[in-house]
């Protein structure tokens, strides 16, 4: 199912954001919008989705999509895309899915379902890969594209009690290099973004037009702003070609001793 809010005509190409909650994934999504993209939010929950639609579309006057989807599911994923790649060239990918661990709480390794090890591989990396999967064929076409991943501390290090976590984030970087390797020399930016922190809610409610002041601000805990968090990704997808970033590892100035 796909709800459309739409406010002006397309200027650019489609930015797909995968993932969209009331934190990183709606910053990202405001932040391709305000610079003039045509947007599509998804998730699961279409109610929450359609409300961050008319959200950002009133604010940044920008066509906006709301677009249901389970990652952990590759016929959802199929059918998902085929909404996104109906309103046209998909030029931007972001994966901002994580199967999160129960109250984020330890979980001793026999403890651990199979069906749950395997739900957060399928979401964390699989599903990853399906999204993947429907846009490429696009960028190589047209010799152009950005596919941004979203990891955590949790890509890099292993943490005991943690297993679905790590496994997951572990793969999802691994397809991230991969695909780098073999699609940026016909175009195409690939790059995982470690998130090396807790992410908050937005400073003062302030848009992605309003990034200068937040670099001016010291949030001392420890959490990341979403809105100068999606700045990032918006700098990763305008990067010069010749000087392309694979990895980027964002944290806080006074991190949570945990991160």
């Amino acid at each position: 199912m796909m709800r459309s809010i739409a406010n002006s005509a397309p200027q650019r190409g489609i930015a797909a954001i995968v993932g969209v909650g009331p934190k990183l994934g709606r910053s990202i999504a405001r932040k391709f919008a305000h610079e003039g993209y045509t947007v599509a939010i998804l998730a699961r929950d279409l109610g929450r989705l359609s409300k961050f639609a008319d959200e950002i579309a009133r604010e940044e006057k920008a066509q906006v999509f709301a677009i249901r989807i389970d990652c952990s599911e590759s016929r959802s994923v199929r059918e998902a895309f085929e909404g996104v790649l109906s309103l046209g060239f998909v030029e931007v990918l972001v994966y901002n899915v994580c199967q999160q661990p129960p109250n984020w709480h330890p979980t001793h390794f026999t403890d651990i379902r199979l069906d749950s090890f395997e739900k957060s591989l399928a979401v964390s990396s699989v599903g990853a890969f399906h999204c993947a999967q429907q846009v490429l064929p696009g960028m190589v076409e047209r010799g152009k594209g950005t596919i941004l991943f979203t990891g955590c501390s949790a890509s890099l290090n292993c943490i005991a009690g943690y297993s679905e976590l790590c496994c997951g984030k572990f793969a999802l970087r691994a397809l991230s290099q991969c695909l780098s390797m073999e699609f940026q020399p016909l175009g195409v930016h690939i790059a995982h973004v470690i998130i090396g922190g807790v992410i908050g809610q937005p400073r003062g409610g302030q848009s992605s037009s309003s990034t200068a002041s937040l670099r001016t601000m010291s949030f001392e805990d420890g959490s990341m702003d979403p809105d100068a968090v999606a700045q990032t990704y918006w700098q990763l997808h305008v990067q010069d070609r010749s000087a392309w970033t694979q990895e980027i590892d964002l944290r806080p100035s006074h991190p949570p001793r945990f991160c």
